[in-house]
């Protein structure tokens, strides 16, 4: 087996041989194996010191220097399968659905040829290209259905392909494309030309009503979310039990597609593996030391957070919240996504990132006010630089006292806005509690 992986870049319409992964360690340690990873010297000489679109992660500005770890980059980590999809490509490629780290050099080797973001694997691309089949329109209706026209496609395609289900999680997911004849075709499948729109199809998941109910509500959510001033791409859309989501990780100009830069914030902060994650503290620091506009980012992470608690989404792990990068050297958080009522789980999943030493479920925004200008304060004097902090503390209180109205609106009309009576009465005095806690900032 190959122990050196190519990493491909999208820019100007073409893929670009831009770095290497070589394994120092066993490959059946998986991510936990030591690495040796360079950009490559032509890439290095023509974007030195890049940390936008062209690095491929913001911590790793491109250059001629090495980055040796005790486990795989992490932005090598983002690209790998998780949940539904990596044990659907684990049967494919021939390894038990249970398979753990052992699994992780070959599953990346063939399922990372078309992940999320401007960046893939060049091995499991030409993996995904000797293993594509004919190319097949649906409409939205089949897909919704998934009738057996479409269920017999998937099926002859693997099912749940490694090129169409590059999106991390434990719900069964496909990356569609909306061609010029308005139908939907695997991604992978789809050359750049015909495509019109890009969309991740999250799909219902088993018979238990509660997390038929987390499907139900997302579409709901993400228009309250965009109510309360957070970022928001674009509307969801559940039709039956699939819901499509617009991708803002591509665009597309007059039949030309860009893809963008897409890092999680475990890439952003340098957390390997799946259950490590940072704290929010952790987080603030590394979106002021690599966003564009510090005081816009830090303000719409501490909301977002905010709105998490309001709303029962429990599920903030490392790769719930990402960055973007474009061409151009803006760096910004994404777009909110996964955002919905994870309280309903029934495995009972628990808030994973916390502030430091403030946050027992309901964290003291005045603390933590206090402790992001702190943070501010200290990356300012770590570059030596001047002039005023990077974050300051009346735009985070204006910014976080203006989601107050909507917050009461939401608690007195949830309903009207698509939430179901059960939910938001057992909402409702969470809702309260944080638009109160708001309102007394100063």
């Amino acid at each position: 087996m190959l122990n050196t992986c190519t990493v491909q870049l999208f820019a100007d319409g073409a893929w670009h041989d831009v770095a290497s992964v070589r394994l120092h360690g066993p490959a059946n340690e998986g991510w936990r194996a030591n690495t040796y990873s360079g950009y490559a010297v032509e890439w290095a000489f023509e974007h030195t010191r890049a940390t936008d679109a062209h690095a491929l992660c913001a911590a790793w500005p491109v250059g001629l220097e090495p980055m040796q770890l005790a486990h795989w980059p992490v932005f090598l980590i983002d690209m790998l399968p998780q949940g539904f999809g990596r044990q659907e490509l684990l049967q494919r490629i021939g390894q038990p659905a249970t398979a753990d780290l052992v699994a992780d050099w070959p599953l990346l080797l063939a399922g990372a040829g078309n992940p999320i973001g401007h960046l893939r694997i060049k091995e499991a691309a030409e993996w995904l290209n000797a293993h594509t089949g004919a190319t097949r329109g649906f409409t939205n209706d089949e897909v919704a259905q998934r009738g057996e026209g479409f269920s017999e496609y998937l099926a002859a395609h693997g099912l749940f392909v490694a090129g169409s289900s590059g999106v991390q999680g434990e719900w069964p997911k496909l990356l569609l494309t909306r061609a010029d004849d308005g139908l939907l075709y695997l991604d992978h499948t789809l050359p750049d030309e015909r495509a019109v729109e890009h969309l991740i199809v999250k799909f219902g998941r088993g018979t238990d009503p509660q997390l038929a109910s987390i499907l139900r509500h997302e579409a709901p959510y993400m228009a309250i979310a965009q109510q309360l001033g957070l970022r928001v791409h674009a509307p969801l859309t559940l039709s039956q039990r699939a819901l499509f989501i617009p991708r803002f990780d591509r665009q597309v100009q007059a039949g030309r597609v860009t893809r963008l830069a897409q890092e999680s914030i475990a890439t952003l902060t340098g957390m390997p593996g799946f259950d490590a994650v940072p704290s929010h503290d952790q987080v603030c620091m590394a979106l002021m030391r690599h966003c564009t506009h510090p005081q816009d980012e830090v303000l719409e992470y501490i909301k977002r957070d905010v709105a998490n608690l309001a709303l029962g989404n429990k599920d903030n792990h490392a790769r719930n919240t990402a960055i973007q990068r474009d061409f151009e050297g803006h760096i910004a958080l994404t777009p909110l996504f996964d955002f919905a009522p994870m309280y309903l789980h029934p495995d009972g999943i628990a808030r994973r990132i916390r502030w430091e030493g403030n946050d027992g479920g309901q964290p003291d925004w005045r603390r933590v006010l206090d402790r992001v200008c702190e943070l501010a304060k200290q990356v300012k004097k770590a570059r030596r630089k001047s002039g005023p902090d990077l974050v300051q503390r009346e735009p985070l209180v204006q910014g976080l006292k203006a989601m107050v109205p909507t917050l009461e609106r939401i608690a007195a009309d949830g309903k009207s806005m698509g939430l179901e009576p059960e939910l938001l009465e057992y909402l409702r005095p969470g809702i309260l509690a944080r638009a109160q806690e708001l309102a007394g900032l100063s």
